[in-house]
Protein backbone atom coordinates (compact mmCIF):
# COMPACT_ATOMS: atom_id res chain seq x y z
CA UNK A 1 0.00 0.00 0.00
CA UNK A 2 2.60 2.17 0.81
CA UNK A 3 4.34 1.80 -2.50
CA UNK A 4 1.21 2.73 -4.25
CA UNK A 5 0.77 5.73 -2.36
CA UNK A 6 4.48 6.82 -2.86
CA UNK A 7 4.10 5.94 -6.72
CA UNK A 8 0.99 7.78 -6.95
CA UNK A 9 2.68 10.82 -5.35
CA UNK A 10 5.53 10.54 -7.49
CA UNK A 11 3.28 10.69 -10.36
CA UNK A 12 1.36 13.57 -9.19
CA UNK A 13 4.77 15.43 -9.03
CA UNK A 14 5.76 14.46 -12.45
CA UNK A 15 2.13 15.83 -13.85
CA UNK A 16 3.00 18.95 -12.07
CA UNK A 17 6.92 19.34 -13.03
CA UNK A 18 5.42 18.67 -17.01
CA UNK A 19 2.87 21.20 -16.48
CA UNK A 20 3.32 24.06 -18.95
CA UNK A 21 5.57 26.74 -17.62
CA UNK A 22 7.45 29.44 -19.46
CA UNK A 23 11.46 28.63 -17.65
CA UNK A 24 12.77 24.99 -16.71
CA UNK A 25 16.50 24.26 -16.48
CA UNK A 26 19.55 26.44 -16.23
CA UNK A 27 16.59 29.00 -17.23
CA UNK A 28 15.30 29.29 -14.10
CA UNK A 29 19.28 30.86 -12.61
CA UNK A 30 19.40 33.01 -15.48
CA UNK A 31 15.85 34.29 -13.88
CA UNK A 32 16.42 34.16 -10.76
CA UNK A 33 19.43 36.07 -11.13
CA UNK A 34 17.60 38.47 -13.39
CA UNK A 35 15.08 39.09 -11.24
CA UNK A 36 18.11 40.29 -8.86
CA UNK A 37 19.25 42.83 -10.97
CA UNK A 38 15.57 44.07 -11.81
CA UNK A 39 15.16 44.02 -7.64
CA UNK A 40 18.34 46.69 -7.25
CA UNK A 41 17.77 48.74 -10.53
CA UNK A 42 14.01 48.70 -9.40
CA UNK A 43 15.47 50.33 -5.54
CA UNK A 44 17.80 53.01 -7.16
CA UNK A 45 15.00 54.05 -9.27
CA UNK A 46 12.44 54.11 -6.95
CA UNK A 47 14.95 56.17 -4.55
CA UNK A 48 15.42 58.87 -6.89
CA UNK A 49 12.18 59.31 -7.73
CA UNK A 50 9.53 60.70 -5.68
CA UNK A 51 7.21 64.35 -5.33
CA UNK A 52 11.16 66.07 -5.38
CA UNK A 53 13.21 64.23 -7.80
CA UNK A 54 16.94 63.69 -7.19
CA UNK A 55 19.11 62.52 -10.21
CA UNK A 56 20.14 58.92 -10.66
CA UNK A 57 24.05 59.86 -10.37
CA UNK A 58 23.10 61.92 -7.03
CA UNK A 59 21.19 59.50 -5.51
CA UNK A 60 24.11 56.67 -6.16
CA UNK A 61 26.66 59.02 -4.74
CA UNK A 62 24.71 59.42 -1.86
CA UNK A 63 24.21 55.53 -1.49
CA UNK A 64 27.96 54.85 -1.90
CA UNK A 65 29.25 57.72 0.45
CA UNK A 66 26.90 55.40 2.98
CA UNK A 67 28.26 51.94 2.45
CA UNK A 68 31.52 52.93 1.45
CA UNK A 69 31.52 55.80 4.60
CA UNK A 70 33.26 58.07 1.64
CA UNK A 71 30.90 61.37 2.74
CA UNK A 72 31.06 63.65 0.80
CA UNK A 73 27.45 63.80 -0.18
CA UNK A 74 24.79 66.69 -0.46
CA UNK A 75 23.47 67.65 3.01
CA UNK A 76 19.94 67.69 1.04
CA UNK A 77 19.88 64.90 -1.19
CA UNK A 78 21.58 63.23 1.80
CA UNK A 79 18.70 63.90 4.02
CA UNK A 80 16.08 62.87 0.94
CA UNK A 81 17.61 59.87 -0.55
CA UNK A 82 19.20 57.96 2.53
CA UNK A 83 16.76 58.73 5.58
CA UNK A 84 13.60 59.03 3.98
CA UNK A 85 13.39 57.19 0.45
CA UNK A 86 15.97 54.24 1.07
CA UNK A 87 14.89 52.89 4.27
CA UNK A 88 10.79 52.95 2.26
CA UNK A 89 12.25 51.54 -0.48
CA UNK A 90 13.73 48.62 1.48
CA UNK A 91 11.40 47.89 3.67
CA UNK A 92 8.69 47.79 0.42
CA UNK A 93 11.39 45.27 -0.78
CA UNK A 94 10.84 43.20 2.24
CA UNK A 95 7.61 43.24 2.42
CA UNK A 96 6.70 41.71 -0.59
CA UNK A 97 9.09 38.91 -0.57
CA UNK A 98 7.85 38.12 2.76
CA UNK A 99 4.03 38.16 2.03
CA UNK A 100 5.07 36.51 -1.41
CA UNK A 101 7.11 33.66 0.83
CA UNK A 102 3.62 33.33 2.80
CA UNK A 103 1.55 33.27 0.20
CA UNK A 104 3.86 30.06 -1.08
CA UNK A 105 3.43 28.47 2.11
CA UNK A 106 -0.32 28.48 2.63
CA UNK A 107 -0.93 27.52 -0.99
CA UNK A 108 1.01 24.76 -0.15
CA UNK A 109 -0.46 23.97 3.42
CA UNK A 110 -3.90 24.24 1.68
CA UNK A 111 -3.29 22.70 -1.45
CA UNK A 112 -4.98 25.48 -3.55
CA UNK A 113 -3.68 28.40 -4.96
CA UNK A 114 -6.85 30.87 -4.30
CA UNK A 115 -6.05 30.80 -0.97
CA UNK A 116 -4.28 34.17 0.43
CA UNK A 117 -2.28 34.85 3.59
CA UNK A 118 -5.15 37.22 4.84
CA UNK A 119 -7.40 34.58 4.95
CA UNK A 120 -6.45 33.25 8.08
CA UNK A 121 -7.38 36.78 9.81
CA UNK A 122 -3.87 37.96 10.50
CA UNK A 123 -4.11 40.91 8.57
CA UNK A 124 -7.70 41.68 10.20
CA UNK A 125 -5.86 40.72 14.66
CA UNK A 126 -3.53 42.91 13.43
CA UNK A 127 -5.44 46.03 12.62
CA UNK A 128 -7.23 45.33 15.84
CA UNK A 129 -4.39 45.64 17.98
CA UNK A 130 -2.76 48.97 16.24
CA UNK A 131 -5.94 50.79 16.54
CA UNK A 132 -6.77 49.82 20.00
CA UNK A 133 -3.22 51.48 21.10
CA UNK A 134 -4.73 54.79 19.41
CA UNK A 135 -7.77 54.23 21.05
CA UNK A 136 -6.93 53.53 24.88
CA UNK A 137 -2.91 54.12 24.42
CA UNK A 138 0.26 52.02 24.92
CA UNK A 139 0.37 52.11 29.07
CA UNK A 140 -3.42 50.23 28.78
CA UNK A 141 -1.63 47.56 26.50
CA UNK A 142 1.08 46.76 28.53
CA UNK A 143 2.99 49.66 26.79
CA UNK A 144 3.30 48.25 23.07
CA UNK A 145 3.52 50.22 20.07
CA UNK A 146 1.46 49.95 17.14
CA UNK A 147 3.73 47.45 16.03
CA UNK A 148 4.00 45.26 18.82
CA UNK A 149 0.56 45.27 19.32
CA UNK A 150 -0.11 44.70 15.23
CA UNK A 151 1.92 41.75 15.83
CA UNK A 152 0.54 40.08 19.22
CA UNK A 153 -2.97 41.02 18.10
CA UNK A 154 -2.05 39.24 14.71
CA UNK A 155 -0.39 35.97 16.70
CA UNK A 156 -3.51 35.55 19.02
CA UNK A 157 -5.99 35.74 15.99
CA UNK A 158 -3.92 33.32 13.99
CA UNK A 159 -3.79 30.86 17.40
CA UNK A 160 -7.27 31.00 17.86
CA UNK A 161 -7.95 30.10 14.34
CA UNK A 162 -5.98 27.08 14.89
CA UNK A 163 -7.58 25.98 17.56
CA UNK A 164 -11.33 26.49 15.70
CA UNK A 165 -9.72 24.52 12.66
CA UNK A 166 -9.11 21.04 14.24
CA UNK A 167 -11.42 18.20 14.01
CA UNK A 168 -9.97 14.90 15.99
CA UNK A 169 -6.83 16.52 16.73
CA UNK A 170 -6.28 16.66 12.87
CA UNK A 171 -5.34 20.59 11.11
CA UNK A 172 -8.94 20.20 8.03
CA UNK A 173 -8.07 22.69 5.35
CA UNK A 174 -11.50 23.45 5.05
CA UNK A 175 -12.30 24.46 8.74
CA UNK A 176 -9.41 26.24 8.53
CA UNK A 177 -10.31 28.65 5.37
CA UNK A 178 -13.65 28.55 7.52
CA UNK A 179 -12.17 29.83 10.78
CA UNK A 180 -10.06 31.99 9.24
CA UNK A 181 -12.84 33.99 7.57
CA UNK A 182 -14.90 33.73 11.11
CA UNK A 183 -12.46 35.40 13.06
CA UNK A 184 -11.14 38.00 10.37
CA UNK A 185 -14.56 39.46 10.37
CA UNK A 186 -14.98 39.25 13.90
CA UNK A 187 -11.66 41.46 14.27
CA UNK A 188 -12.58 43.48 11.47
CA UNK A 189 -16.02 44.27 13.51
CA UNK A 190 -14.14 44.83 16.71
CA UNK A 191 -11.94 47.13 15.13
CA UNK A 192 -14.92 49.17 13.66
CA UNK A 193 -16.40 49.78 16.90
CA UNK A 194 -13.25 51.40 18.16
CA UNK A 195 -12.69 52.91 15.49
CA UNK A 196 -16.19 54.91 16.55
CA UNK A 197 -14.41 55.91 19.92
CA UNK A 198 -11.49 58.00 18.43
CA UNK A 199 -10.41 61.34 17.76
CA UNK A 200 -11.25 62.17 13.54
CA UNK A 201 -7.52 63.46 13.56
CA UNK A 202 -6.45 60.68 14.94
CA UNK A 203 -8.67 58.39 12.75
CA UNK A 204 -7.66 59.82 9.51
CA UNK A 205 -4.29 58.80 10.02
CA UNK A 206 -5.28 55.26 11.36
CA UNK A 207 -7.48 54.85 8.20
CA UNK A 208 -4.69 55.22 5.78
CA UNK A 209 -2.04 53.05 8.01
CA UNK A 210 -5.18 50.43 7.84
CA UNK A 211 -5.31 50.85 4.02
CA UNK A 212 -1.96 50.01 3.76
CA UNK A 213 1.20 52.24 3.70
CA UNK A 214 5.04 52.19 3.89
CA UNK A 215 5.31 55.77 4.65
CA UNK A 216 7.23 57.62 7.54
CA UNK A 217 9.65 53.85 7.15
CA UNK A 218 13.18 54.38 9.23
CA UNK A 219 16.18 52.02 9.46
CA UNK A 220 14.28 51.10 12.84
CA UNK A 221 11.34 49.18 10.89
CA UNK A 222 14.20 47.07 8.97
CA UNK A 223 14.91 44.61 11.48
CA UNK A 224 12.26 42.97 12.63
CA UNK A 225 11.17 42.56 8.77
CA UNK A 226 14.24 41.58 7.78
CA UNK A 227 15.42 39.14 10.66
CA UNK A 228 12.06 37.50 10.22
CA UNK A 229 11.63 37.00 6.63
CA UNK A 230 15.07 35.74 5.83
CA UNK A 231 14.97 32.98 8.94
CA UNK A 232 11.41 31.86 7.46
CA UNK A 233 12.20 32.33 3.32
CA UNK A 234 15.30 30.34 4.51
CA UNK A 235 13.01 27.95 6.34
CA UNK A 236 10.52 27.37 3.88
CA UNK A 237 13.55 26.67 1.22
CA UNK A 238 15.10 24.10 3.25
CA UNK A 239 11.52 22.48 3.45
CA UNK A 240 10.94 22.63 -0.41
CA UNK A 241 10.88 19.13 -1.01
CA UNK A 242 8.66 18.49 1.80
CA UNK A 243 6.06 20.82 0.02
CA UNK A 244 6.17 19.02 -2.84
CA UNK A 245 4.88 16.54 -1.25
CA UNK A 246 2.56 18.25 0.63
CA UNK A 247 1.09 19.14 -2.66
CA UNK A 248 0.02 15.18 -3.12
CA UNK A 249 -2.07 14.58 -0.24
CA UNK A 250 -1.66 13.65 3.27
CA UNK A 251 -1.22 9.97 2.77
CA UNK A 252 0.61 10.72 0.40
CA UNK A 253 3.46 12.51 1.71
CA UNK A 254 3.70 10.58 4.57
CA UNK A 255 4.13 7.42 2.69
CA UNK A 256 7.18 9.21 1.04
CA UNK A 257 8.05 9.63 4.92
CA UNK A 258 7.11 13.64 5.59
CA UNK A 259 5.85 14.42 8.94
CA UNK A 260 2.96 15.67 8.05
CA UNK A 261 0.88 16.88 10.74
CA UNK A 262 4.03 18.78 11.98
CA UNK A 263 5.00 20.00 8.67
CA UNK A 264 1.02 21.41 8.78
CA UNK A 265 1.94 23.15 11.44
CA UNK A 266 4.90 24.53 10.58
CA UNK A 267 3.70 26.29 8.12
CA UNK A 268 0.69 27.55 9.38
CA UNK A 269 3.21 29.35 12.12
CA UNK A 270 5.64 30.59 9.28
CA UNK A 271 3.10 31.72 7.16
CA UNK A 272 1.24 33.79 10.48
CA UNK A 273 4.26 35.12 11.82
CA UNK A 274 5.51 36.53 8.09
CA UNK A 275 2.07 37.84 7.46
CA UNK A 276 1.96 39.26 11.00
CA UNK A 277 5.46 41.08 10.43
CA UNK A 278 4.65 42.74 7.43
CA UNK A 279 1.06 44.14 8.48
CA UNK A 280 2.60 45.56 11.67
CA UNK A 281 5.14 47.15 9.86
CA UNK A 282 3.08 48.93 6.84
CA UNK A 283 -0.19 47.85 7.63
CA UNK A 284 -2.86 45.61 5.73
CA UNK A 285 -1.70 45.16 1.87
CA UNK A 286 -3.34 42.21 0.38
CA UNK A 287 -3.68 40.06 -3.04
CA UNK A 288 0.03 40.22 -2.89
CA UNK A 289 0.04 36.74 -1.30
CA UNK A 290 -2.23 35.85 -4.11
CA UNK A 291 -0.84 37.12 -6.97
CA UNK A 292 2.81 36.30 -7.00
CA UNK A 293 3.36 32.81 -6.01
CA UNK A 294 0.26 32.34 -8.28
CA UNK A 295 2.71 34.26 -11.20
CA UNK A 296 5.87 32.11 -10.24
CA UNK A 297 4.11 28.78 -10.58
CA UNK A 298 2.58 30.18 -14.45
CA UNK A 299 6.47 30.82 -15.02
CA UNK A 300 8.77 28.30 -13.30
CA UNK A 301 6.44 25.50 -12.50
CA UNK A 302 5.36 23.88 -9.07
CA UNK A 303 8.19 22.52 -7.81
CA UNK A 304 8.99 24.85 -4.34
CA UNK A 305 13.21 24.85 -4.83
CA UNK A 306 12.23 27.33 -8.00
CA UNK A 307 9.05 28.68 -6.62
CA UNK A 308 10.40 30.27 -3.41
CA UNK A 309 12.93 31.96 -4.91
CA UNK A 310 11.09 33.44 -7.87
CA UNK A 311 8.13 34.76 -5.89
CA UNK A 312 10.26 36.44 -2.72
CA UNK A 313 12.34 38.39 -5.74
CA UNK A 314 9.37 39.09 -7.69
CA UNK A 315 6.93 40.43 -4.61
CA UNK A 316 9.96 42.42 -3.82
CA UNK A 317 10.08 44.14 -7.00
CA UNK A 318 6.84 44.26 -7.29
CA UNK A 319 5.92 46.04 -3.83
CA UNK A 320 8.69 48.66 -4.63
CA UNK A 321 7.39 49.30 -8.21
CA UNK A 322 3.64 49.59 -6.54
CA UNK A 323 4.97 51.93 -3.84
CA UNK A 324 7.01 54.17 -6.48
CA UNK A 325 3.22 54.52 -8.27
CA UNK A 326 1.55 55.50 -4.87
CA UNK A 327 3.74 58.49 -4.71
CA UNK A 328 4.25 59.89 -7.96
CA UNK A 329 0.45 58.91 -9.71
CA UNK A 330 -1.05 62.00 -8.21
CA UNK A 331 1.83 64.34 -6.77
CA UNK A 332 2.68 65.88 -4.54
CA UNK A 333 -0.29 63.45 -2.95
CA UNK A 334 0.40 60.27 -2.20
CA UNK A 335 -2.18 57.09 -2.45
CA UNK A 336 -2.44 54.08 0.15
CA UNK A 337 -0.81 51.13 -1.11
CA UNK A 338 -3.59 48.85 -0.44
CA UNK A 339 -5.59 51.01 -3.16
CA UNK A 340 -3.12 49.72 -5.95
CA UNK A 341 -2.78 46.55 -4.91
CA UNK A 342 -6.66 45.53 -4.35
CA UNK A 343 -7.37 47.19 -7.87
CA UNK A 344 -4.85 45.02 -9.74
CA UNK A 345 -5.74 42.25 -7.13
CA UNK A 346 -9.19 41.59 -7.58
CA UNK A 347 -9.29 41.42 -11.28
CA UNK A 348 -6.59 38.51 -11.11
CA UNK A 349 -8.21 37.21 -8.38
CA UNK A 350 -11.59 36.78 -10.40
CA UNK A 351 -9.44 35.21 -13.57
CA UNK A 352 -7.47 32.92 -11.67
CA UNK A 353 -11.23 31.89 -10.11
CA UNK A 354 -12.93 31.61 -13.49
CA UNK A 355 -9.54 29.90 -14.90
CA UNK A 356 -10.25 27.21 -12.27
CA UNK A 357 -13.64 27.03 -12.22
CA UNK A 358 -13.85 26.32 -16.03
CA UNK A 359 -11.27 23.27 -15.78
CA UNK A 360 -8.28 24.88 -17.25
CA UNK A 361 -6.48 24.86 -14.16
Amino acid sequence: MGGGRADAARADGGRAARRPHLVSGVWTGVLVAGLAVALGVVCVVAISLGSVGVPLGATWRVIVAHVTGSGGADPLHDQVIWDIRTPRVLVAALVGAGLSAAGVALQALVRNPLADPYVLGVSSGASLGAVLVAALGAPALGGLGVTGAAFAAALVSVLLVYVLAQRGGRLLDSRLVLAGVAVGYLCQAATSYVQLQLDPSELQKLMFWLMGSVAGATWNDLRLPAAVIAACTLYLLAQARKLNALLAGDDAATSLGTPVRTLRITLLAIASLLTATAVSVVGGIGFIGLMVPHAARFVVGADHRRVLPVATLLGAVFLVVVDLATRTVDRPNELPVGVFTTAIGVPFFLWLLRRRTGGTA
